[in-house]
């Protein structure tokens, strides 16, 4: 399909500067833009391709003031980088929902299923299952029974949902992704061996939480592992049994948060962070990547990093003393020689 940079413009609610009836018929990253194709400018960092990309529209921020002359037209927005996220949505919108069930799906006599639900070749669905209307469940996902899963949700191909557990609306679930898996719980014996203690609570997901593939969420032992609405999980994060998310709270690759600990709304959690069990974290808290979490963060806020991490301000002055270091020592090695002469 073709646009003109006047209609994108007034489904971005921007303006155009130059040619309104410029079309464009694909997206394109900056630096690879060609003709006919729409792309955006938020990071400054790629602010000199905007003087030689070959794309006809570029969608930067109202704030944006050109160094030298742009030969491509543009079209002016409050935040770029929000406005080429809505673009990309209502391109992805434009492909036509998949709908129906496929022959080599088994979907159990008692599942109740709604409409226009997608289910793919080898869905298994459990006993008692609940599927809102719109939503799409691709190949070989296996839905244990009991569960509910409300509308418009998607869950890609190969993940697994274990028995009781609760997904809400317009959530995404990617591949390889198990959710309900039991909580690592065992009680250590007289005997050295280890007893597997029950895990009886299931896991509930409010909605639009968006799950990254190969992630694991453990079902709680007594009660409910939580990810309240708008979370957002990278790839291969571990979330244990009975923790806590909330709203919004963004969380990058390869975290393990250990059982029930609780973080707060609006956080923003960089990737190999890991988290001991039992902790509480307050609302828009933000840590660095591999940093490890031993204590509460009662501070809303905090910035943390390191490991053990601690508050920002202080985690980079002892960067700045390790990096140090080696002078400091040749300067203690320095004065103890002095030292000696004078003795």
């Amino acid at each position: 399909m073709e646009f003109t940079a006047q209609q994108i413009a007034e489904t971005l609610n921007g303006t155009v500067e130059g040619n309104p009836d410029t079309r464009i018929s694909r997206l394109s990253k900056i630096e690879e833009g060609t003709e006919g194709s729409l792309t955006f400018l938020a990071n400054p960092k790629y602010t000199p391709f905007i003087y030689t990309t070959k794309a006809s529209v570029v969608v930067v921020s109202n704030d944006f003031i050109p160094g030298q002359p742009v030969m491509t037209t543009l079209i002016r927005v409050a935040d770029a980088y929000t406005s080429f996220a809505k673009l990309l949505d209502l391109y992805k919108s434009l492909n036509p929902k998949k709908k129906g069930i496929s022959p080599f799906a088994f979907v159990a006599k008692t599942a109740v299923i709604g409409k226009d639900v997608y289910l793919g070749e080898f869905v298994v669905i459990g006993e008692h299952v609940v599927i809102g209307d719109h939503t799409m469940i691709y190949p070989q996902v296996s839905i244990g029974d009991h569960v509910r899963i409300g509308e418009n949700t998607t869950i890609n191909a190969g993940a697994r949902i274990y028995e009781d557990c609760v997904i809400g609306n317009q959530c995404t679930i990617h591949s390889g992704v198990v959710i309900g898996a039991d909580g690592f719980g065992f009680a250590r014996q007289n005997d050295q061996h280890y007893r597997k203690i029950a895990q009886t609570g299931n896991v509930v997901i409010e909605d639009n939480v968006e799950i990254g593939a190969n992630t694991t969420i453990d079902r709680a032992t007594l009660g409910s592992t939580i990810l309240h609405q708008g979370v957002k999980l990278d790839n291969l994060i571990q979330v244990a049994h009975n923790v806590e998310i909330g709203e919004n709270t963004v969380i990058a690759a390869q975290t393990g948060i250990a059982g029930t600990t609780k973080i707060g709304r609006n956080c923003m959690i960089a990737g190999q962070v890991g988290f001991i069990g039992h902790l509480v974290i307050a609302d828009n808290v933000k840590i660095g990547a591999q940093s490890g979490i031993e204590h509460s963060i009662p501070v809303e806020g905090a910035i943390y990093f390191g490991s053990p991490a601690i508050e920002s301000s202080k985690a980079r002055r002892n960067i700045i003393h390790i990096r140090n270091i080696d002078s400091l020592v040749k300067r203690v090695n320095e004065l103890e020689k002095l030292l000696k002469k004078k003795e």
